[in-house]
């Protein structure tokens, strides 16, 4: 080939038949800068392995600078292209046992995620590899990317075909080269004496000794000189031999340059060639361009390296069933894979899948693990948060929930209490049904106002106390209307003002009860402001007080509404609710109740002391059990209202709770001082009729003695003579249960 070159010169080389003995790996040294270096095939091999989309691969390389040098390529080109992490790297030693490639498919297996496997190894390796894993029962499992020792070669795979299905391999590209065939099947010891290694491949290739000093032990046949290359051996033509004579002719081509440079006018080696340095031949082999014994042209980068040039391999089932290579691919300096022409193991349609750590689910962050970027582990954005990268959570606004998938968020339903809903329903009836019972009772004391019962009860007062129960029952329906400014204004002005009336009127009662019979006690005189229409005035001034508060309230901080997303705010976010309500805290609510709280605290004392007053006067006995009661109520409420405040239903326990004890005080009032009253005007007019008339002296002094009557025996002041007191207001003048009422008290009659 040398010849076809006729303007180049190249010196004979002679080499002694003593020649040293070169390692496998030298051997190549002198075309090494022709075939493609490590750094390119390690690079087609990140390239193919990010396309199919693989981060968790392994390597086996054999010990050796093939071997190593091409892990330690791949290595490091994944760590610069990232996303691709190594689980194992392993290395077949020289002279393996069969023991040796158990080991390593048995640590393959410890990752089990790892099915990828990145092999720069020998022929010889390959094949141990292979067996391994068809020993150890793992066929179809791994994923083979071989370099090119492994190529498009048969003898790795020779009866390992189910192994090596799927495996994806690379070779340089390459063309045979014409008349090679013909040359080196003419080789023989008697015409290839100049070769110092060829006598070593003579006994490798047929499989005999040539001398007794022959370092070959495995044999005792003798070499007849007489074999004949791919007659008596097997022969295929070696894909780097382009590139051997591509570097004869670099080598050529750089040496007639530099001879035309240093010696322009001198035939042969010039002394200024014969003294240059070997970075100076480096340079002129860079600067080198022509084409190849191939036809491709041969040219070498800044590094000195020649162009990457790949063909890239499947070993596939056809379809009859035969395996074979079928080119699927090219890698030139970028990768050109067709993956609809992939085939994989077991017959997978998918390309497999060679990861650490599987993908996480929507909403869910990776938790890396240090020193493997590759490998994670996927953890729920729980609570009220949502995934804001692959990485890492967030927490939604205080307004906001994670939607179902957790990939953003969205608004947190609003919510009211409805009139249909339970809770509002019971109360509400309730209501409807006190507000037809105080209707009916202001309609039927209108309509019988002259009456004596309707007189006797005070008018004025009562009509002020039905007035007071009516808005106790009207407040349910504004604590359940859809919260505004309007609602919530109206909300804070009824809250307290009709338990204020109510108990403003029975505390106005029941203090002039008070104050008569302990005025009475030390005189005859009639106490001041016991007049009906001071009775207003005292009734109106502890209203006032109530509203007076409320306009402060209303100065200092005017309604409005809120959306309260703290009380429903659930550990499961998809059950939290926003509130919507008025702008009222608890303390707020009881602030403004706390003064009708004080009234009734305070009528409830002044029942008490007039306990004692006869049952018909003036209702002092049925205030009494209405106070007491309504002290029951409300002191059952208090708890359930404040123990309730952490409660995810806390608006309508509280609500209900508050309706219902308005509800029922105002009940309690409603029934025991005014149905009996209805009752006896409805259903019995003949007891609503006037009773005697007597004087302010006789009624205290009536009242008082029946007091003092009531005391044990025992305990009565000398002299007093037994009193009683029949009053009957319902009597009938003209009947027999009208009687003259006789006190006497020291022999004397009123």
């Amino acid at each position: 080939m040398l010849r076809e070159e006729s303007d180049i010169t190249i010196p004979q080389i002679s080499y002694a038949s003593t020649a040293p003995e070169l390692s496998d790996d030298r051997r190549y040294d002198f075309f090494s800068r022709v075939v493609p270096p490590d750094s390119f095939q390690a690079q087609a091999m990140v390239d193919i392995i990010r396309a199919l989309g693989w981060t968790y691969v392994s390597t086996i390389a054999s010990e050796g600078s093939y071997g190593e040098k091409g892990v330690e390529a791949f290595t490091q080109l994944s760590k610069e292209a990232g996303g691709i992490c190594i689980a194992q790297s392993l290395k077949i030693p020289h002279n393996p046992k069969l023991e040796d490639y158990d080991k390593a498919i048995q640590q393959l297996l410890e990752t089990q995620h790892s099915r990828a496997v990145i092999i720069f190894a020998s022929e010889e390796d390959i094949r141990g590899v292979l067996n391994a894993t068809k020993r150890a029962n793992q066929v179809g499992h791994f994923l083979w990317i071989g370099s090119d020792s492994w190529g498009a070669k048969s003898s790795p795979i020779h009866q390992l075909d189910d192994v090596a299905v799927g495996a994806v391999t690379i070779l340089p590209k390459r063309s045979s080269i014409e008349g090679f065939d013909e040359y080196f099947t003419g080789l023989t010891l008697e015409n290839n004496r100049r070769n110092v290694w060829f006598a070593e491949f003579w006994e490798e290739n047929f499989d005999c000794r040539l001398l007794s000093a022959s370092k070959r032990e495995d044999t005792s046949r003798k070499c007849t000189g007489k074999e004949r290359i791919g007659n008596d051996s097997k022969y295929e033509q070696e894909g780097k031999v382009q590139f051997v004579i591509d570097a004869v002719y670099a080598m050529a081509h750089a040496l007639h340059s530099m001879h035309k440079d240093l010696c322009p006018d001198h035939p042969g080696v010039c002394p200024q060639m014969e003294s240059a340095e070997g970075k100076t031949l480096l340079k002129y082999i860079r600067n080198t361009s022509f084409n190849g014994s191939a036809g491709t042209s041969v040219v070498f980068n800044k590094n000195g390296d020649a162009p990457g040039r790949y063909d890239l391999f499947q070993f596939q089932m056809t379809n009859s069933s035969t395996p074979e290579y079928k080119v699927v691919g090219q890698w030139v300096e970028n990768l050109q894979l067709r993956l609809e022409e992939l085939q994989w193991p077991d017959g997978e349609q998918e390309v497999p899948i060679s990861v650490c750590s599987l993908p996480c689910k929507t909403g869910e962050r990776k938790k890396r693990v240090k020193g493997m970027p590759c490998c994670w582990h996927c953890e729920l954005c729980d609570g009220y948060q949502y995934q804001y990268d692959e990485t890492s959570c967030r927490l939604c606004a205080y307004n906001m929930r994670p939607n179902p998938n957790r990939t953003a968020c969205q608004p947190i339903p609003i919510v009211k209490l409805e009139w249909h809903s339970p809770w509002a329903i019971i109360p509400v009836f309730l209501a409807m049904l006190g507000i037809i019972a105080t209707i009916f009772v202001m309609a039927t004391f209108v309509r019988y106002n002259d009456t004596p019962i309707v007189r006797a009860s005070g008018r004025e007062l009562s009509y002020v106390l039905l007035t007071g129960i009516f808005l106790c029952y009207i407040i349910t329906f504004l604590m359940i209307a859809k919260p505004d400014v309007a609602v919530c204004a109206f909300r804070r002005i009824f809250l307290g003002l009709g338990m204020c009336i109510s108990y403003a009127a029975l505390l106005t009662k029941t203090n002039r009860i008070y104050r008569i019979f302990e005025q009475g006690k030390q005189t005859v005189t009639a106490p001041r402001f016991i007049s009906p229409t001071s009775q207003i005035a005292i009734t109106s001034s502890l209203i006032c007080v109530q509203l007076l508060g409320v306009l402060v309230w209303f100065a200092v901080d005017p309604p409005n509404t809120i959306v309260d997303y703290d009380e429903q705010k659930t550990i499961n976010p998809m059950l939290a609710r926003g509130v919507l309500k008025c702008d009222i805290t608890d303390l707020q609510i009881i602030c403004s109740l706390g003064y009708s709280i004080l009234l009734m605290v305070t009528c409830t004392i002044y029942a008490i002391k007039t306990r004692d007053v006869p049952e018909d006067f003036n209702e002092a006995k049925p205030i009494g059990f209405t106070m007491y009661t309504t002290c029951i109520v409300w002191l059952a409420f208090i708890p359930i209202f404040f123990g309730t405040a952490q409660s995810a239903e806390k608006l309508y326990i509280q609500t209900t709770t508050l309706t219902i004890s308005m509800n029922l005080s105002a009940s309690v009032a409603l029934g025991m001082l005014y149905m009996p009253k209805v009752y006896i005007i409805i259903f019995h007019p003949e007891m609503n009729v006037q009773k005697r008339k007597r004087s302010f002296k006789a009624v205290v002094t009536a009242a008082t003695m029946s007091s003092r009557l009531s005391q044990k025996p025992n305990e009565r002041p000398n002299g007093e003579a037994k009193t009683e007191l029949c009053e009957n207001p319902a009597a009938d003048p003209m009947s027999q249960a009208t009687k003259k009422t006789y006190v006497s008290y020291n022999n004397l009659r009123i």
